[in-house]
């Protein structure tokens, strides 16, 4: 075998190993839990503008990075969290969810609406490694609008991405 053939098959091992080495993120999005505190809650508008926000959200970190979503059934979800608000408060619980689907990030969330006029998306980003809190967000929603829904949403994932772009320790 000549030198430049040579040369070119190491080449072409080292382009395939370093693209191997760089798995992409696996991030599993917990559905979103509404905490409507206003005088009229739960309305089933607000459900379901608290539903969608997962799938909003699973589409913007599809727009911003390169990952892997990782589904987790609601039957799942529902049976590791213990109560409103459980998952969120208990970050090593929210791990552990994720790590028995293959994750390496969860995120939680709760979309806290204390007001008619606006509301907040508060998210925990958990690294499943260390079974910590890795970021915690709190993104102000003005109004009720799809757009502002959809504003909130793609200003979370450009800091989730910023996070887990962030070397690690």
């Amino acid at each position: 075998m000549n030198r430049p053939t040579l040369t070119r098959i190491l080449l072409s091992i080292l382009l395939l190993a370093s693209h191997t080495g760089q798995a992409a993120p696996r991030i599993a999005i917990l559905s979103f839990e509404l905490n409507d505190i206003t005088s009229l809650p739960n309305t089933p508008e607000e459900q379901r503008r608290t539903a969608s926000m997962r799938p909003l959200l699973e589409q913007a970190l599809g727009k911003t990075g390169d990952y892997e979503i990782i589904r987790i059934p609601a039957a799942d979800q529902a049976a590791a969290n213990s109560g409103f608000g459980y998952l969120f408060r208990f970050d090593e619980l929210a791990a552990k969810l994720g790590e028995r689907h293959g994750a390496d990030w969860v995120l939680v969330g709760q979309h806290s609406k204390p007001s008619f006029l606006f509301s907040y998306l508060l998210t925990n980003l958990i690294d499943v490694k260390s079974q910590a809190l890795a970021a915690s967000y709190a993104i102000e929603l003005k109004g009720n609008h799809e757009k502002v829904t959809q504003r909130g949403i793609k200003s979370l994932a450009d800091k989730i991405q910023a996070s887990i772009n962030k070397p690690r320790l």
